[in-house]
């Protein structure tokens, strides 16, 4: 149990620290934060992507009528489903008109409250590091009633803008190798990646999901990062790390895409028995990290590159594949059930590559029945008319730009 009195003291003191915080450079996605009278915002995204200063901004234009509430507050450690009437209480005594909440999802019948704030017509910003467990909730206590956006690290454009860079191949080998952790970026300080990982494992996934083998979770997440761009599927993996079960890697992966250290990619079927069959493709969801946390002794610039190109796509679609036919395409996104783009993605192309890659390229434009596709390289520019197909070679700083 948490008093009243405290509640308003932990409200009153979070607040203060957090508006005398730098309000940060301003996130590309600050104008997308989705908003409607009696629904819920919910902002989802990696731990240290940013939530806190985007909601920082979104504060700052509110702050006379807004309360915010960041529930990992040690203070709050007591706080129960019963607090919530003594929260409710201390909301209305503020008049509030606007409520931010973090990482809420932690309290137990949290969308219980949730939802009757906004029965009471109060607007309410929620915002966590955990996907699932969101929107499960949600889905159940607000159908309807909740709208939702993801942040990611820094892209490419707001990397250029923060290190003051101009969009050329050398700031792409810097964006390779350093990603868009802004914490990181400010202090360059490579233990700070170590030290994310680690903290999303245990608070992220091992206490909220009572994982007991701490162990084979840690190493599964080392040898899953190390093999970024690789197929990767349940069933091979099953021995490996202790872990006997197909079930439980499949646990695991569901664990490590919902906390955003990692996504996994399909192969392009319109069975989803055919997906769920095939191996998928893992990324990691930041190139610092895939830096200092894998335990690959070679640079890996190809793998680098082909996770880099997702990521700038993963933050346009949310549906990515991968195409796997007598050749292979690295991309293909859908939105809406429709073919939007395909993509291959080769470091440098060369007379050993080349006819591979366009040949892997063609032949997912002819199978989706499109027209046009894309071949991004580090800094190679072309454009190829062949068999109908309209081919445009581009670099990836012109890629991530366009």
């Amino acid at each position: 149990m948490v008093l009243q009195e405290e509640i308003s003291l932990v409200i009153d003191s979070q607040k203060d620290n957090f508006l005398e915080k730098n309000i940060g450079m301003a996130r590309e996605d600050l104008d997308k934060v989705p908003h409607i009278d009696s629904f819920a915002t919910i902002i989802t995204g990696m731990r240290r992507c940013g939530k806190s200063t985007l909601l920082l901004q979104i504060l700052r234009e509110n702050e006379k009528e807004s309360v915010f509430l960041n529930f990992e507050d040690i203070r709050l450690s007591g706080f129960t489903s019963d607090d919530f009437q003594r929260l409710h209480r201390e909301i209305e005594r503020r008049k509030a008109k606007i409520i931010f909440f973090d990482e809420i999802q932690i309290v137990k019948k949290w969308e219980l409250f949730i939802n009757q704030l906004l029965r009471e017509g109060y607007n309410v910003v929620l915002t966590g590091s955990n996907a699932s467990m969101l929107s499960k909730e949600l889905g159940t206590h607000l159908t309807g009633r909740h709208l939702s956006m993801e942040l990611f690290p820094f892209s490419y454009s707001e990397f250029l803008k923060f290190k003051n860079l101009k969009a050329d191949e050398d700031s792409v080998l810097e964006y390779l190798q350093k990603g868009g952790i802004p914490e990181y970026l400010k202090t360059d300080y490579a233990p700070i990646l170590n030290f994310l990982v680690d903290d999303i494992l245990m608070k992220d996934i091992v206490v909220r999901h009572g994982v007991r083998d701490v162990s084979s979770l840690r190493q599964l997440t080392s040898y899953l990062i190390t093999n970024i761009g690789n197929l990767v599927s349940a069933n091979r993996l099953i021995g490996m790390f202790d872990v006997k079960t197909a079930a439980t890697f499949l646990d695991y992966f569901s664990y490590l895409k919902d906390v955003y250290l990692l996504d996994f990619v399909p192969v392009f079927n319109h069975s989803l028995k055919v997906q769920a069959r095939n191996p998928k493709k893992v990324y990691a969801m930041d190139m610092g990290i895939y830096s200092e946390n894998s335990l690959s002794t070679s640079e890996n610039w190809g793998r680098r590159m082909e996770n880099l190109i997702f990521l700038h796509l993963r933050r346009n679609y949310s549906e990515i594949f991968y195409f796997k036919g007598k050749g292979e395409c690295d991309f293909i996104t859908m939105e809406k059930e429709k073919v939007k783009e395909v993509v291959q993605v080769c470091y440098q192309i060369n007379d050993e590559n080349f006819n591979r890659e366009l040949g892997g390229l063609m032949e997912a434009l002819e199978y989706t029945d499109q027209k046009s596709g894309t071949i991004v390289t580090l800094n190679q520019e072309d454009e190829i008319e062949k068999e109908g197909f309209q081919i445009q070679i581009i670099p990836a700083h012109k890629f991530m730009t366009q």
